[in-house]
């Protein structure tokens, strides 16, 4: 069974248990899956839905950090809520350690000289921790690691 199945049926037994926030979030999901499937005519698999997962987490992230820039906790705490549900779609994400040990070898193969090969090495890795690390973190760690050459 492949993730999106996997949601559909979480979506119908939220619907059986009436959890309405849960039902909320999964079809608003299940719309962006539809709308990217059409958009892009990519069949809908696996990567498909972890690249549409990440986005809308993504999403819901900068909107947590504009609502506690607001102190609106009526709206982070639902902001919230919706990331741990989606969290549960992706893979177990990789601890700090071992996106070191690929960023290791991605620097083995590209051997970067400065900075300016920042692309290339994104290039490389972005294929190895999409949808199984926060690229956001990734860059970060890139860009010390380059300065540091």
């Amino acid at each position: 069974m492949n993730l999106y199945e996997k949601m559909q049926n979480d979506m119908i037994q939220a619907m059986k248990d009436k959890d309405k926030e849960t039902l909320a979030v999964l079809r608003m999901v299940k719309g962006a899956i539809q709308l990217e499937h059409i958009n892009s005519k990519k069949e809908i698999n696996d990567e498909l839905f972890i690249d549409v997962l990440s986005k809308q987490i993504k999403q819901r992230n900068e909107s947590l950090e504009e609502f506690n820039k607001a102190k609106r906790e009526d709206l982070s705490t639902k902001v919230s809520s919706e990331i741990q549900i989606l969290k549960k779609y992706l893979p177990e994400q990789l601890t700090e350690e071992e996106i070191g040990k690929i960023m290791d070898e991605v620097f083995d193969k590209v051997s970067p000289t400065s900075p300016k090969d920042m692309g290339a090495i994104m290039k490389e890795i972005t294929p190895l921790l999409k949808g199984k690390a926060d690229m956001k973190q990734v860059s970060t760690m890139i860009k010390e690691r380059l300065n540091n050459l």
